[in-house]
């Protein structure tokens, strides 16, 4: 349901002077063209020798993700934001380009849990034996190799000295990149698990995570799931979190700090905070309802109130008749600071506690 466009990543491999991956590169993602916003992704070309990469230059192990040199940050970053790739690669020797083998060992983290397919090209046998050989190397950095692979013999591919490959190339492109993005969407949980930010939540496979507007689909729903209950026991549906389009939901996720607790690509809960002089407001607490007395709710609040430090008080509202929130909000020991309001909603607030010697 994310909203999230994904980025692949299309890197042609070879670096022999005229050598013909610059024609397939283009070649793919000029037939690709038409299917990517149905699929919604955005298509990334580049060339490994655009990269200047020397040769295992780093002191530390790839493992740590710590990398000294400019262009071993720069290739990590391209690597790090894409959630898939396409290797366009021809066969030297029964194997892979020694440029994609050195690319690939120059990372560690930054591959792990995303989908690599492969379009290779070569004379005999069209380049599969390189893919192969690659195959090896990615299952070892924790890429998820597809089944899907686009096969080109050279000899079948030329028209008068270009570069055309028949229509079931292109039949077959288009399935590599179906696959590669039903793939991707289902490592996605895997890998925000291992991005930085996130942190173990308090169900077994749970994680948290900053929640931002490519988001909106999913709270749009939790909302919907969780408020509907507060309206019933506050018999009203005069409650924002009930009639918010996906659009409202962007906007607000743009302006507050939020954070998510995810499992297997579900969100389960959420929290909101922001600052406003002294005070912290925490809103819009909510645990899928089938989740509820598990501590989750308990837990995301004890989050959001690690957010405090340097206010006087934080603040937060329910609804005068939810008397399961009233009770887990004073058991964590908030008071009302005044009656019911207009509304039919209730304040309460708790103080901040000073550290010693601050």
């Amino acid at each position: 349901m994310t909203t999230k466009r994904l980025r692949i990543l299309v890197l042609t491999c070879s670096t022999r002077p005229g050598a013909l991956g610059p024609a397939v590169g283009g070649w793919l993602t000029d037939t690709l063209a038409p299917v990517v916003e149905a699929l919604g992704v955005d298509l990334v070309p580049l060339a490994i020798g655009d990269l200047d990469l020397p040769f295992l230059d780093e002191e530390e192990h790839p493992s740590t993700g710590v990398h000294h040199h400019e262009h071993t940050r720069r290739w990590s970053r391209i690597v790090d934001e894409a959630d898939g790739f396409v290797f366009v690669t021809p066969e030297y020797n029964h194997g892979m380009p020694a440029t994609l083998k050195n690319a690939l060992d120059c990372l560690g983290p930054e591959w792990a849990w995303k989908p690599a397919g492969f379009v290779s090209y070569g004379h005999t046998s069209a380049g599969t034996r390189a893919v192969q050989h690659a195959k090896q190397v990615v299952t070892t950095l924790r890429l998820v190799p597809l089944g899907s692979t686009v096969a080109i013999r050279i000899g079948d591919a030329m028209r008068d000295d270009r570069f055309a490959p028949e229509a079931r190339h292109a039949e077959a492109a288009e399935g590599l990149l179906a696959e590669l993005v039903r793939v991707a969407h289902a490592l996605t949980p895997m890998r925000e698990r291992e991005r930085t930010g996130s942190v173990t939540g308090p169900l077994p496979g749970s994680y948290a995570r900053r929640l931002g507007p490519d988001d909106a689909a999913e709270v749009t729903v939790l909302q919907r799931c969780c408020w509907m209950e507060e309206a019933l026991v506050n018999d009203t549906l005069a409650i924002p979190a009930l009639h918010e389009t996906p659009d409202d939901v962007r906007a607000w996720l743009a302006d507050w700090d939020v954070t998510g607790l995810w499992r297997d690509g579900r969100l389960l809960g959420m929290v909101r905070t922001r600052r406003a002089g002294d005070d912290l407001h925490i809103g819009r607490l909510a645990v899928v309802p089938d989740l509820r007395g598990l501590g989750v709710g308990r837990w995301l609040l004890s989050l959001a109130e690690s957010a405090a430090e340097g206010c006087r008080r934080v603040v937060l509202t329910t609804g005068a008749t939810s008397h399961r929130n009233l009770a887990l909000y004073r058991r964590q020991g908030y008071v009302t600071l005044s009656g019911a309001r207009d509304d039919g909603a209730v304040d309460l607030a708790k103080a901040v506690a000073v550290r010693a010697g601050a």
